[in-house]
């Protein structure tokens, strides 16, 4: 679907326009045209190949919408493509925006998302000095966009594992908590598959040789660069507790264990004298000390419970019981 088809001149706006005169406006030295379609169809995506003389590859890959972050260049035209994470209440929720920057055009394509980059536009329209670069700065206005979606993000990950470190050492709290950081473990790697391919491929915008649709916005494309290295330096930071704390739960775990096996044992024990003496005095044979003693039978239990009283406490003491 098509949600809004502008042109603009020496950085400020023309005129919507429908898709029809975009040909027109791409005659002319001074005037671009930004195009925004969400959920695009093959008859849309068609039709902006021929106005724009999009690459087959690269229309193929926005068809399809499911594409590894990346930044690819096709002559002179760029092709980025890049992940939209939306936080839902236990997962994140991937969709993907997948953008042509020419040299007098930039054609944005979201895929399984709701987010807009409305405010995207708004911002460019803001600053016609900058706006007046380009497609170049276009392409920058959407990835910082797209990246500073991550942040929040990145500060709910922080905020759901330090709410599990407040219990790692709760009594009987260690299976939910290991369940909870594995689960914090799958949304890191999620966002780590869009930002590690993106920063690699945003890096390239930056030195070396700088595609010319970004060669006067090479600061901003480094800036993005900057967040996205943030990003990914949080992202082992939170990797590396979360692995700590797996370790710290695991512990818990074989130490409570211990516990109960040293309790076990230590019931064992008592119960093993008592049946060893119980067992001793059981024996059926005619002679045997204090057979035909009134007191025997309640002297034994005596006895026995004497005994099991000093073993319970000796476990007591050592921390047994």
């Amino acid at each position: 679907m098509l949600i809004n088809c502008v042109a603009y001149q020496e950085g400020k706006k023309l005129a919507d326009i429908p898709v029809s005169e975009i040909s027109d406006y791409l005659g002319r030295s001074d005037c671009f045209v930004w195009v925004a379609l969400i959920d695009a169809t093959d008859a849309e995506l068609a039709e902006m190949q021929e106005e724009f003389d999009l690459h087959p590859l690269a229309v193929e890959d926005a068809r399809k919408g499911h594409q590894r972050p990346k930044i690819e260049e096709y002559g002179d035209t760029l092709f980025a493509a890049m992940h939209l994470l939306e936080p839902d209440r236990n997962d994140i929720g991937i969709g993907e925006v997948d953008i042509f920057a020419g040299p007098r055009f930039v054609l944005s394509v979201r895929h399984r998302s709701k987010q807009h980059f409305l405010g995207v536009r708004e911002r460019c329209e803001r600053e016609p000095e900058l706006l007046r670069q380009g497609s170049g700065f276009v392409l920058y206005a959407l990835m910082d966009a797209v990246v500073d979606r991550y942040f929040p993000i990145i500060d709910s990950l922080e905020s759901e594992l330090e709410a599990v470190e407040e219990h790692i050492f709760d009594h009987g709290a260690a299976r939910s908590n290991i369940e909870r950081l594995y689960e914090l473990k799958r949304k890191v790697t999620v966002l780590r598959h869009a930002v590690v391919p993106l920063m690699e491929s945003v890096g390239k915008l930056t030195s070396g040789r700088v595609p010319p649709v970004c060669a006067n916005s090479r600061d901003y494309f480094r800036d993005v660069y900057d967040h996205l290295a943030r990003i990914n330096t949080s992202l082992d930071s939170i990797r590396d507790t979360i692995g700590t704390a797996i370790q710290v739960s695991l512990s818990t775990v074989a130490l409570e264990q211990s516990d109960v096996h040293k309790r076990l044992a230590a019931w064992a024990g008592i119960f093993g004298v008592a049946t060893a003496f119980a067992g001793i005095w059981g024996m059926n044979f005619k002679v045997m000390p204090e057979l035909e003693w009134d007191y025997g039978y309640p002297a034994a239990l005596l006895f026995i419970s004497a005994i099991c009283a000093f073993l319970f406490r000796r476990f007591k003491r050592s921390g047994w019981l």
